[in-house]
């Protein structure tokens, strides 16, 4: 059984950093793509970036491109989110979600498994 789970979040002041983890089990990890996706209240899931099983192809959101910078140990079975330059507009419950593929995906409904969420909040 495939388990994922976030740390790492917490509330920081606009232009701060913050370094998501999210360490999974279940499977072997190194044969799978993996993603960030973000849920501010009262709006749906949004793709945030992906990462392929090998971490040599990333894919990153135009709304977070140049900030956040998404990364994977697949000898700690672990992906980050590493985010920097943090804006208001980045409050959500972020995600992290493992496909059934090597190669990364932006669509949600690529992946098959996902953890509970982080809170991060980001105060103007």
């Amino acid at each position: 059984q495939v388990q994922l789970v976030e740390s790492g979040g917490g509330l920081v002041q606009a232009g701060g950093s913050l370094r998501l983890s999210c360490a999974a089990s279940g499977r072997t990890f190194s044969n799978y793509a993996m993603g960030w996706f973000r849920q501010a209240p009262g709006k749906e899931r949004e793709f945030v970036a992906a990462i392929s099983w090998s971490g040599g192809s990333t894919y990153y959101a135009d709304s977070v491109k140049g900030r956040f910078t998404i990364s994977r140990d697949n000898a700690k079975n672990t992906v980050y989110l590493q985010m920097n330059s943090l804006l208001p507009e980045d409050t959500a419950v972020y995600h992290c979600a493992q496909r059934s593929r090597g190669a990364s995906s932006s669509s949600l409904n690529e992946y098959d498994y996902w953890g509970q969420g982080t809170q991060v909040t980001v105060s103007s």
